[in-house]
């Protein structure tokens, strides 16, 4: 009798079942990796950056891809600073903000004509705090009715944390570089996580492949 060898034939099945669940694996981590990428990116403002206004805009906002997170439903967390000119900067609004959906908005009316600056900081969607600045120029037109501003910063109190808004564009922009930090770190806590674990599947399908039997 003529003896068929099929020894050669069982390893497939394995092999293809065993790389089948380790592409699941990659895919379902990479799926759970995500909300480490998933931090609110800025898509307009008001006024524009950069752009020349010649009328009081009322409000100053700043809108992003996603909606923000309004950890108190009054703002907290939030805040907006706007002060201007550049050459002798006084301070225009209360400092506090609101947020509704996407937007992170406050009401000012400006003063003298020149550059302004607009510090603002929010919470992302994903709890994380993000801040950042902006310029725009400020060219009234004949009749435009200028605020007088402040010569110290507003200090709008955020609710339930004791804390206020940033104090001045310094202050801003060392909270941003220390949550951009804290995100990067996130960020590689999740790749190294997810490195590992592909790492572990392709040994186990190594060891598996191994211990297959041997055809007679």
């Amino acid at each position: 009798m003529t003896r068929i060898d099929n020894g050669s034939r069982h390893p497939r099945p394995l092999g293809r079942s065993v790389l089948a669940g380790l592409a699941v694996l990659v895919v379902s981590l990479g799926w759970s990796a995500a909300p480490a990428f998933a931090h609110n990116y800025v898509v307009a403002t008001t006024p524009a950056a950069g752009a020349v206004v010649t009328e009081q805009p009322g409000v100053v906002s700043v809108t992003t891809n996603d909606n923000l997170l309004d950890l108190s439903g009054e703002g907290a967390g939030s805040a907006i600073q706007v002060s201007g000119p550049a050459d002798a900067p006084r301070y225009y609004g209360d400092g506090c903000a609101t947020v509704s959906g996407p937007t992170l908005a406050t009401e000012v009316e400006l003063g003298e004509p020149g550059e302004y600056t607009v510090v603002w900081q929010t919470v992302s969607t994903d709890g994380h705090s993000i801040s950042d600045t902006f310029t725009f120029t400020w060219q009234p037109d004949a009749g435009q009715v200028l605020a007088e501003g402040s010569a110290t910063a507003p200090s709008c109190a955020i609710a339930g944390s004791g804390t206020s808004g940033p104090a001045d564009t310094e202050v801003a922009t060392t909270d941003a570089a220390d949550s951009g930090s804290a995100v990067d770190a996130t960020d590689l806590f999740w790749i190294g996580g997810a490195l590992v674990a592909v790492l572990a599947g392709i040994g186990v399908t190594l060891l598996l492949l191994k211990k297959r039997p041997t055809p007679k």
